[in-house]
């Protein structure tokens, strides 16, 4: 008997559900809220009243667009965190109504694991692009920035993670003092592309092991563009490009550096990167880089599955569905944790 899983993300600004039968995505229908970008950054409380006007329509359209009717679902997948205390709870409470409505049980996702385990969401049921076991995933993302030894679907271990700031949002405040406006980080990575990535020299971090800490490199770009302006009011305009690439290339180099270090440590050689961070061409470049290099055979995922979307929830609940692995109907969400 098949199995059919409905995903429900709504952990920060995108209203998001999916269907997967068996592994295989049905469909994916995802609503950005552009309310935010007046604001510089996500208001919580604008976004979760955007949740509560999308996620009927959005819940609505996935399942018109998997082709099934919702008495064929097996199971209500859901992130109940981490992410925006309000955006989880529109939902979460969403779905608790719609599995107790149909009578199915429901499946908790946290969100960080929903990530990685993006890899595993097929396509056609031809797709065999996944990852083995044990591999290391660098998730990064406004939020996050981790690496993470994954042993199998349910073992997944942090080996390190950021200190204060992630790396999605050293992109974006940096971005923002500049006025690249929000999210910063597509609009750095498109400047990126046209710049000298050696222009200026920023700070790097030395944390021992496998941590990051970006909030040095923010504070050298900030005093870089406060001494630079003082001799320059034009400086930023006449220098964006180059501003950007050296940013970028910094961010990258940091990351890479302490994911290098992991990989031959552990002896790893198969290696993932997953979050919205993934999207960034320069990223995705140096993981082709180091797969030539180091002889790592290399996961990146599609542009459509780094952002926050419900196929990884729904992946991740298909799994936890065949380990019978469900939740209570009073969960709670939660706005922090770690896997």
């Amino acid at each position: 008997m098949s199995v059919t899983i409905l995903g429900i993300e709504s952990s920060c600004d995108d209203t998001s559900s999916s269907v997967i039968r068996d592994g295989v995505m049905l469909s994916n229908v995802i609503a950005s809220q552009a309310v935010h970008e007046a604001y510089g950054g996500v208001v919580p409380e604008l976004a979760s009243r955007a949740h509560q006007q999308n996620i009927i329509p959005v819940v609505a359209e996935a399942i018109k667009r998997a082709g099934i009717d919702k008495s064929e679902l097996s199971a209500v997948a859901f992130t109940r965190g981490p992410g925006l205390m309000g955006s989880l709870l529109v939902g979460t409470s969403f779905a608790k109504g719609f599995a107790a409505s149909l009578d199915i049980p429901m499946i908790e996702i946290n969100h960080l694991q929903a990530h990685v385990l993006a890899h595993f969401i097929k396509e056609t049921p031809e797709d065999d692009h996944a990852p083995s076991f044990p591999f290391l995933c660098l998730l990064v993302s406004g939020g996050n920035s981790q690496i993470i030894k994954v042993n199998a679907y349910n073992d997944m271990e942090v080996i390190g993670q950021t200190i204060d700031d992630a790396a999605g949002e050293a992109f974006d405040k940096c971005a923002k003092v500049m006025g690249l406006g929000y999210p910063g980080g597509p609009v750095v990575n498109r400047l990126a592309n046209e710049g000298n990535p050696k222009a200026f020299t920023f700070s790097k971090p030395h944390i021992p092991g496998y941590d990051y800490s970006f909030s040095g490199l923010k504070t050298s770009f900030l005093y870089t563009l406060r001494d630079k302006l003082q001799e320059d009011p034009d400086f930023i305009e006449k220098n964006k490009r180059d501003l950007c690439a050296s940013l970028q290339s910094t961010v990258i180099d940091i990351l890479m550096d302490k994911l290098r270090k992991a990989a031959k440590d552990l002896n790893i050689k198969e290696v993932a990167v997953a979050g919205g961070v993934s999207a960034n061409s320069g990223l995705r470049d140096a993981f082709l880089d180091h797969a030539k290099r180091y002889g790592w055979k290399v996961h990146i995922p599609k542009f459509a599955f780094t952002t926050d979307n419900a196929a990884m929830v729904a992946i991740t609940g298909y799994y936890k569905f065949l380990d019978k692995d469900f939740c209570p109907m009073d969960a709670v969400p939660f706005s922090r944790v770690v896997i």
